[in-house]
């Protein structure tokens, strides 16, 4: 069933997160994101223009553990779509963070409320974001009396004026997609999506707006040797990445056992486990984590981690 879902000449794509990095900011394939978003949506989606985004422009630390890219569409409305690929414990509130810059920074002083714009948080996240069954979340925001526990609606005046049904259609929306949770042979115009977001590759029999263009635009063989190369890398730090913090919190959990096992050493055994974990946090400190992750997976403070010299 699952070999139904492969192009027959197993075809090599570009991941999402390269692509919205190095091509799809470019006009002509717009219509990538476009079919993503009508997609996710539901609704047809047109971008108007790309602008200018947190990480728009390359920095000298950036092994494209992530990458957002922000959209302008047809009705005027701001689509943040950000792609993570290592662990953040704080990751919603970084969510939240994003919405409300963009909230302030495009609206003039002195300009009415009604001009604040609608936002679109879409946020594909390649690690294990909250405790969950499911693999796409939407969330919004709406006001439930706490006697009557009725919606607080527009008024007519208001609906008119603001071209809005609802009082959440006036604020930021956030999608989070759960990428490796999703493990389902693609039945949905959006699992096909998941699918390609999640394997690289586009199921053979997909329809959903958008994948017929990965297949003309993102294919691998269209690459310069040069930009193979840069690709190639990219793909090699994700997968160093990964593998350091599997490997590091492993040797934390075995740390942790270490030391429950020889309480009665403890004070030896402590300065031991102590230099352990110091090796661990310096050689996540090189692959780039925070020291935010890093105390995260070693239980070491960071005043400890910020000392540190690689």
């Amino acid at each position: 069933m699952v070999m139904k879902m492969m192009e027959k000449n197993e075809n090599k794509y570009i991941r999402f997160d390269w692509a919205m990095k190095r091509l799809l900011r470019n006009k002509a394939n717009y219509t990538v994101l476009e079919g993503f978003l009508t997609t996710l949506l539901n609704e047809k989606i047109t971008i108007k223009e790309m602008l200018e985004s947190e990480s728009n422009q390359e920095s000298a630390n950036a092994k494209s553990n992530r990458v957002d890219m922000l959209a302008l569409n047809s009705k005027n409305e701001l689509i943040l779509i950000e792609v993570q690929n290592n662990n953040e414990y704080a990751y919603f509130q970084r969510m939240l963070f994003g919405t409300s810059k963009l909230v302030t920074q495009y609206i003039e002083r002195g300009d009415p409320y009604e001009k604040i714009r609608k936002i679109y948080s879409v946020n594909i996240v390649y690690f294990d974001l909250g405790h969950g069954k499911d693999y796409v979340y939407h969330g919004k925001t709406e006001f439930r009396g706490i006697h009557y526990n009725d919606v607080l609606e527009l008024t007519p005046y208001q609906r008119q004026t603001f071209d809005a049904d609802s009082v959440s259609q006036l604020y930021p929306e956030y999608y989070i997609l759960k990428v490796n949770d999703f493990d389902k042979v693609a039945k949905t115009p959006l699992e096909e999506w998941l699918y390609y977001l999640h394997t690289g590759k586009v199921p053979g029999s997909a329809t959903a707006p958008g994948l017929k263009e990965v297949r003309e635009k993102l294919q691998e063989d269209s690459m310069t040797e040069s930009e193979r190369k840069a690709y190639y890398n990219h793909i090699d730090n994700l997968v160093s990445l990964r593998d350091t913090i599997v490997n590091s919190r492993a040797e934390a959990e075995w740390l942790g056992r270490e030391k429950g096992f020889a309480e009665g050493h403890a004070e030896g055994r402590a300065e031991g486990e102590q230099t352990k974990a110091l090796e661990i946090a310096r050689r996540l400190k090189t692959k780039g984590l925070s020291s935010t992750e890093i105390a995260e997976t070693t239980g070491l403070p960071a005043d400890a981690i910020n000392t540190l010299t690689v």
